[in-house]
This record gives structure tokens, sequence and C-alpha cells, in this order.
């Protein structure tokens, strides 16, 4: 079912634009358009050298807009491809007055246009699509190709936190994550036993353990 256009959505991306980035994506062809260089100047776009973490696939912006609300000494960035979701985060984050997050309206794939290589602490892939027909596997946000590009933009030492609710996505993840040779620091088949405090529940996650559905989570390290 096609999701109904939100109304003036054009105009209210644009009333967001100064902390909204929209990418180009007139070449269709993924690789040509991450090949073109529009990388973003953190210091210039946040106004200061804090740390910089990356959120892919930020849905309404509940997890970004919560942990940036948290941590004011951490910049974010915040990515999701869809324009009629994203409008929902960048809107809360303007309503919040957070000063620490910036948006992209971009595919995964061209993150290397705008995201300069070894400037992000951290990466955040919350309940991505599974995608769960052998076919679509190169589409997987934590498929090899992708895992390999991560590593370009983080930092030495950087990590990538992923919560799923699907057992053979993390079985997947995991095997992806150590073929690229990322070590794994954490791998969790029912998040809701750590009782861990520092965890934020974002709409999927909480949908999903109101079904009964156990969290997975895996923290990996380049």
């Amino acid at each position: 079912m096609r999701m109904h256009r939100k109304s003036h959505l054009d105009e209210r991306l644009s009333a967001c634009g100064d902390i909204l980035t929209v990418a180009d994506l007139t070449d269709k062809n993924m690789k040509h358009a991450a090949a073109e260089r529009e990388e973003l100047d953190f210091l210039k776009l946040f106004g200061n050298a804090n740390p910089v973490r990356l959120e892919i696939g930020c849905g309404k912006g509940k997890f970004v807009c919560e942990l940036a609300a948290r941590h004011p000494q951490i910049n974010f960035v915040a990515v999701e491809k869809i324009s009629n979701v994203l409008i929902e985060a960048v809107e809360r984050a303007k309503a919040e007055n957070l000063k620490n997050v910036h948006f992209i309206n971009s595919a995964a794939e061209v993150l290397p246009r705008y995201i300069k290589e070894g400037t992000v602490d951290k990466i955040y892939l919350n309940f991505s699509n599974p995608l769960p027909k052998l076919g679509y596997a190169k589409q997987r946000l934590t498929h090899p190709r992708f895992l390999n590009m991560y590593r370009t933009l983080l930092k030495d030492g950087g990590e990538i936190v992923q919560k799923t609710d699907d057992g053979d996505f993390y079985r997947f993840s995991l095997e992806s994550f150590t073929e690229c040779g990322y070590e794994i620091l954490e791998k969790c088949e029912d998040l809701a036993s750590l009782a861990d405090t520092e965890n934020i529940v974002t709409e999927h996650e909480k949908r999903f353990s109101d079904m009964g559905k156990n969290i997975y989570r895996i923290i990996a390290k380049s």
C-alpha cells in the first residue's frame, strides 16, 4: 500500500533547510551518485568540533531526538530516504530546538557523497528492513558492501550498533561483521533481559516488544 503524501511536503522540507540536506538523486545509478562529492563540513554545520554519530534509517526521529537531548556534547547526523517519513523527524528536532542534529534525505548508498572519510565515531542501524528474500541480500544494510563503506566513514576503532527483531537478519549480520573483519563487542538475543537504562526504545522496538518478540543487538568495532 502506497503511503499518502503528506500535505505541503515540499514546503515543509524547505522550511527545515537549516538542519536538512536533501540528496540530489537525479542520477539513479547509486554508484555514480556516491562518487560525486558534496561533503558536509561538520565544524561549520554544528559550530563545534564535538564527536559525530550517524543513524541510518532514522524514521520519525524518536531515537535520534532523544539521544541528542541526552547528549548535547555529541553531534548527530540522521539519515532517512523516505521524505514523507523524515519530515516528522526534522520537524520534531526543530520543535525541540535541538542544535546538535542534522538530517540527510538520502539512501544509504549515497552517504560517501556527503560524509567525509574518518569523521564518524559511531553508526546506529535501528530495525533496518531485513529483506528476507535471498535475492535482496545485497540490499541489506549489514551486507558486506555496506559494512565496507561504513568503515570508510568511521574513525579508527569506531563502532556500529545494530538492533533488529529478526533472528535471521541478526545471524546474517553477525556473519557479515565477522566476514568484514569487525570485532564483535556484544551479541545479545534478548535486549530486554539486559535492563540497559541507556537503551532508547524506538517506535519499531516498542511495537515488536509489545508483540512479544525478542530484540537482538550487535555492537561491532571497526
